[in-house]
């Protein structure tokens, strides 16, 4: 069965939020506690539109089975190049080459973009198939935040991972974005 990678579009954003309510409430490797609503989730989808960011859904036989998506790095105009990545899967859906086919096409939409420098932040849980798979696709281990995040009766790190997507200068007058 092979996936597709799409844009994700209005209609995939139910999916899209059960997907993360189960990382919300059963596991670290994000940081949120409540999970967002459907409506939250179309307001970052059209936000990441207006600012000519990628959101895509990775669909099996018709059934959005994981997404990825470019966001600000940080608010401030200079960090107008830099995105952060976020990929989900649904549970029982990892270890099938869809993270990696997400990741794929994630950062290729952002290499057509003015967007120089993709950031991963990873929760440290424990388990090393998210490293494994940004250093897979290009990205450096670039620091650790020790302690920053407390979720579940615990203390947790991220590490820091970056990708350089082409080009390191961008045209100075280029203040379109974010």
């Amino acid at each position: 069965m092979e996936s597709v990678i799409r844009p994700a579009v209005p209609a995939d954003l139910n999916a899209v939020a059960e997907i993360f309510t189960h990382y919300v409430r059963h596991t670290v490797v994000t940081f949120e506690e409540t999970p967002p609503s459907v409506a939250a989730w179309r307001r970052r989808l059209d936000g990441l539109a207006t600012q000519e960011l990628p959101f895509l859904v990775a669909e099996l036989s018709g059934e959005v089975v994981g997404y990825a998506y470019a966001a600000p790095w940080r608010s401030k105009p200079a960090y107008r190049h830099t995105v952060e990545n976020s990929i989900y899967l649904a549970p029982g859906r990892t270890g099938q080459g869809l993270g990696g086919a997400l990741l794929d096409a994630l950062l290729a939409a952002c290499a057509r973009t003015p967007v120089r420098q993709m950031i991963a932040v990873i929760a440290d849980t424990g388990t090393d198939a998210s490293v494994a798979l940004h250093r897979r696709h290009g990205f450096t281990d670039v620091g650790r935040l020790v302690a920053v995040g407390y979720k579940h009766d615990r203390w947790i790190d991220t590490l820091l991972m970056q990708r350089t997507l082409g080009r390191t200068t961008a045209a100075v007058s280029d203040t379109s974005h974010y």
